[in-house]
């Protein structure tokens, strides 16, 4: 992916929140179907951790080495809907279920949509993420939430992302160098 300039937005104008989009695939196995998480969430950071070691040598030298990073991201709160399909997900897994082992093995895309041609944008998928459901609850006379951690693990597969006029999203591995 030869490019000269990774973001496609003009000169000095910033980017949308909007336009970087967690999914959760709620599809079955082999057919996917990509569902955004955090509807409703109004704020929501992914956040990287390098596990950063720095050391002096015995000459007075210092050398910093980093990891990949450990890539996490908090959707909190989320409003429960039943007509949002990744927090329908989540909850049945995280309350209704309680069950660690799906919980901890979801596959989650990162879709850049302000990165690459329009409708090949660039996306990064992750086969077997952990997603922690920690809270349910709210305040009174409010509504009914959850809060969801995702940490992205597994495979790290990239490629192409496109969403159809009615909202469908496609990811499209990227062919092996």
């Amino acid at each position: 992916m030869a490019e000269t300039n990774p973001i496609n937005t003009p000169a000095g104008q910033t980017v949308a929140r909007e336009l970087m989009i967690a999914y959760l695939d709620t599809g079955t196995a082999g057919t996917p179907k990509w569902s955004a998480i955090g509807k409703r969430v109004t704020s929501s950071n992914m956040s990287y951790d390098w596990a950063k070691s720095t050391n002096r040598d015995i000459l007075g030298n210092i050398y910093t080495d980093m990891k990949k990073p450990i890539i996490t991201e908090s959707f909190d709160p989320i409003p429960i809907d039943s007509g949002d399909a990744a927090v329908v997900k989540l909850w049945q897994m995280g309350i209704r279920d309680q069950d660690r082992l799906a919980l901890s093995s979801q596959k989650v895309m990162v879709a850049h949509f302000y990165s690459g041609a329009e409708k090949q944008n660039f996306a990064e998928v992750y086969d077997s993420s952990a997603i922690v459901v920690s809270r349910a609850g709210g305040d009174g006379g409010d509504n009914l939430t959850i809060a969801a951690e995702v940490t992205f693990g597994g495979t790290r597969t990239v490629g192409t992302v496109s969403k159809s006029a009615e909202g469908e999203v496609a990811f499209t591995p990227s062919a092996a160098a």
